[in-house]
């Protein structure tokens, strides 16, 4: 009867051990997933700005999927650039260096989009 009376006491420990140690090992995979998506959604990261902003012309521009990834590798680049730069705030000596890049981005423009596509682009952004 002593035997058996701690035998039961070693299972209930042992299954009590095992459901903390699956209790951890579920939060810790919950808790990497949660950071994995909030890296990727991020809002300030520039494919998150430019995927956005690619939508938003595709919608307004209809543009094909060959002319979408375009402007979505343009668009990352400018993003990529201005952060590069430092070129989140307008200042004079920045607006060299911002004018350039966006004229890279104008020109990506130009060669993309067809000629009404651009004109309806260049009245959006003035």
């Amino acid at each position: 009867m002593v035997t058996l009376v701690t035998l039961n006491l070693k299972t209930k420990k042992m299954r009590n051990l095992l459901t903390v140690f699956a209790f951890a090992a579920t939060m810790l995979f919950g808790i990497q997933t949660a950071s994995a998506q909030q890296l990727s959604e991020d809002s300030t990261r520039p494919e998150v700005i430019a995927k956005t902003e690619t939508a938003k012309l595709t919608e307004t521009l209809d543009l094909t999927g060959d002319q979408s990834r375009t402007i979505f590798r343009a668009l990352v680049a400018k993003e990529v650039a201005y952060r590069k730069n430092n070129l989140t705030t307008d200042t004079n000596s920045n607006s060299v260096e911002k004018k350039q890049i966006d004229n890279q981005l104008k020109d990506a423009m130009k060669k993309t989009l067809t000629a009404e596509q651009y004109a309806k682009w260049v009245k959006m952004n003035n």
